[in-house]
């Protein structure tokens, strides 16, 4: 039998279980990764509870991962053992007809690391050489958990192509800080964002937001409307994935503008957009599902730089046998927002305090 390692395997829905389990076998182009912190992001909740991913159970989730590499395929010539990585969690055939236009996340065998094959929560994953990116040797090892999430965001802030000075509404208040962050650094104004939870919405203001909203105490389209002169947004960013958000997002949106698509439905919901206003609005609607490639570079550069400083949105830091706790904690405590899975960690430690 070979090396063993701890992991949190999702057996089956609201199922989880932390055991041993073989240290993944590498291939000649592939690298073994030693996890050294793994965020937790909304789509590792619903893989637990079999909301997403479900015909990939059992599976050890957690895509927001970077590590130290600790042991390299034969074939693999550009890296060694012992240098900090992040990974692009996309695998992609590279020869099918979407990935030979140079759209990747459109590969019809595409997949991800910790979302349909194995991933972070774990002591160790294994990658593709060639989806490397080295992290500077300054970068704290909670930010450089935050790469992913920040290529999302970028990938999202790309495909709305916003011109500056445009006025933007972000629908929801955990990635969706980070949308606002993201829309500072592009120039855009105002930039809106709306959520239910007092203790995030400041933080999208302190991050970036000009104007909040609390919709559970106003109605959020008609309040866009009053700040807008009654003309709507230029663009919307949907981060929460709900058909009710959706709606409200094209309803907020101003003839003309243009609607990011970017929080994951259930597979069967279903929302209600007028094909009249896509006519005579002429309003857009365009999707975005993950960071690729290049994304991965310039995220790091960018928090290399400090143009996205995404610490005040730190909570938690949780060993790897507390990863359910965790996952259930998020649930109940809405002040809680980005909480860190730390494998080397004996203590829950409670971070921006």
């Amino acid at each position: 039998m070979g090396r063993m390692m701890k992991a949190q395997v999702v057996k089956a829905p609201n199922q989880m279980e932390y055991c041993d389990v073989p240290v993944p076998e590498i291939k000649s182009d592939e690298v073994l990764i030693k996890v050294k912190v793994c965020g937790i992001c909304g789509s590792d909740w619903s893989i637990y509870t079999g909301k997403y991913a479900a015909d990939k159970l059992p599976l050890v989730s957690g895509h927001e991962f970077w590590g130290v590499i600790d042991e390299v395929g034969s074939d693999v010539k550009d890296w060694k053992k012992g240098e900090r990585v992040a990974c692009d969690i996309c695998l992609t055939c590279g020869t099918c007809y979407f990935c030979r236009r140079g759209d990747g996340l459109l590969c019809q065998t595409f997949t991800q690391l910790g979302i349909h094959t194995n991933g972070g929560f774990a002591e160790y994953v294994k990658a593709p050489a060639k989806n490397l990116y080295k992290l500077p040797d300054d970068m704290d090892d909670y930010t450089a958990a935050f790469v992913e999430p920040l290529t999302a965001t970028l990938h999202a802030s790309k495909r709305m192509d916003a011109t500056i000075a445009s006025s933007i509404v972000i629908i929801g208040c955990g990635l969706g800080i980070l949308h606002a962050a993201v829309a500072k650094a592009r120039g855009l104004a105002p930039i809106i964002v709306i959520g239910d939870s007092p203790a995030r919405l400041q933080m999208a203001k302190d991050m970036g937001a000009d104007i909040v909203i609390d919709y559970t105490k106003e109605d959020p389209v008609k309040r866009v409307m009053e700040i807008t002169d009654g003309i709507g947004a230029d663009y919307v960013i949907e981060a929460v994935g709900t058909s009710k958000t959706y709606e409200q997002a094209f309803s907020m949106l101003r003839r003309g503008g243009k609607l990011e698509a970017f929080g994951i439905c259930a597979t069967d919901d279903m929302a209600s957009l007028s094909p009249y206003e896509f006519v005579l609005g002429e309003k857009k609607v365009s999707g975005s599902c993950a960071g690729i490639g290049n994304n991965w570079g310039e995220a790091i550069r960018l928090l290399e730089y400090g143009r996205i400083d995404p610490k005040p949105m730190f909570s938690l830091a949780v060993p790897l046998k507390d990863l359910e706790w965790a996952l259930l904690e998020l649930r109940k405590d809405k002040n809680l927002v980005k909480v860190f899975v730390v494998p080397d960690l004996e203590e829950r430690v409670y971070l921006n305090k």
